[in-house]
């Protein structure tokens, strides 16, 4: 400990970390977000890449699923399709507002403010006709009372949601007792992967190594 250390450390102040460590740190951080930048930058093209192909084999053949494998086919997760959702919406506000007044005209409201009218639909019961169009797939409300079934006009069910593709990786099991992510990592490390990614691969071993150790014997 230096004699600056000592009278630092007296005084209260905290003692500095060595500075080799300190840019070790700086470094690891340097290194490793510009690999993630890379990773993360193919990584999304190879998303949209498959998430693409994958539309379209939905709508060829009905494909909801696609694993994944290694070259040697082993699989380490598989790719699953989410269909998107449809919900009643109000695209006729006009339609929808005179249909309320001419069959539930309690549910309609008018207000008279100075120099103008204004007619509404209670946001409840248009809340109420949209949730149950939603869970009937279409455009029709069931009045509880008389049990008449409305056609609503000025609503139309469309996609609230589109859509969507999910991977997930194998989990470790008795047969395959590594995750799918171990063995994507591994992989890598055999050097089994160098096309996906050949930015960040490893160099390919020489040949030369063993002609040269034959030479020296």
């Amino acid at each position: 400990m230096t004699e600056q250390t000592q009278t630092e450390q007296a005084a209260g102040k905290p003692a500095a970390p060595d500075p080799v460590v300190v840019r070790e740190a700086v470094t690891r951080q340097a290194v490793l977000g510009a690999l993630l930048d890379e990773v993360k930058s193919a990584y999304k093209d190879a998303k949209k890449a498959a998430d693409d192909l994958l539309d379209k084999s939905h709508k060829a053949g009905g494909t909801t699923q696609v694993d994944a494998l290694l070259p040697d086919g082993t699989k380490v997760g598989s790719s699953s399709r989410s269909g998107g959702e449809r919900e009643a919406q109000v695209v006729d506000a006009e339609a929808f507002r005179a249909w309320v007044r001419d069959n539930y005209p309690t549910e309609h409201v008018v207000e008279f403010v100075p120099a103008q009218v204004l007619t509404t639909v209670r946001p409840g019961f248009a809340g109420k006709v949209l949730a149950e169009a939603t869970a009937a797939g279409t455009a029709q409300y069931v009045d509880a009372t008389s049990g008449v079934v409305h056609d609503v006009p000025g609503v139309e069910l469309k996609p609230s949601r589109a859509a969507s593709h999910r991977l997930t990786y194998t989990r470790g099991s008795k047969a395959q007792p590594t995750s799918g992510r171990d063995l994507v990592a591994a992989a890598w490390r055999a050097g089994a992967l160098v096309t996906f990614l050949p930015a960040l691969a490893p160099a390919p071993p020489t040949a030369e190594a063993p002609a040269a150790a034959q030479g020296e014997q």
